[in-house]
């Protein structure tokens, strides 16, 4: 029988953790741990965090590889459901679009580094090739930004 997070010292549960201390204190499991709540009988949440950070190995840089696996590899772990995986991949969508530029709109397009500046971070870890386009207005300011094509 495993320890449980409840009979954890109170400075040593996730939860109470990031409240006193902060969420820059927690570890990426600790982290992940809160977002799946719960353990099973025999692993508390940490311990199937920390199963999850595993099946990066070490192939790509922190937890980045969470953007790219998928929710049934995520619920090869005993203890991840179908809406823990789901809850995962939500959480690594909005880490995504949180490095996106809230707007770009009225944003001037003085060289194509500008451009660059703008969709470096959206597309940093894509594994598919994005074809978009930007429609600019007559002070070279963004409209719009869309994409066009998707290839594996």
């Amino acid at each position: 029988m495993t320890t449980k997070i409840k009979q954890l010292p109170e400075l040593e549960r996730p939860y109470e953790k990031l409240e006193w201390y902060g969420e820059k204190t927690l570890s990426n499991a600790e982290l992940l741990a809160i977002i799946i709540k719960t353990g099973t009988k025999q692993e508390t949440s940490v311990q199937l965090a920390q199963k999850i950070l595993n099946l990066n190995n070490n192939t790509q840089e922190g937890l980045n590889f969470l953007r790219n696996i998928s929710i049934e590899e995520l619920m090869q772990i005993k203890g991840i459901g179908k809406v823990k995986a789901i809850q995962l991949k939500a959480v690594g969508e909005l880490a995504s679009r949180m490095t996106k530029p809230s707007s770009c709109k009225k944003i001037a397009i003085k060289s194509p580094k500008d451009l660059a500046k703008i969709l470096m971070e959206e597309l940093r870890f894509e594994q598919k090739e994005i074809l978009k386009i930007v429609i600019l207005n007559n002070k070279n300011e963004i409209l719009k930004i869309k994409d066009i094509s998707i290839r594996r």
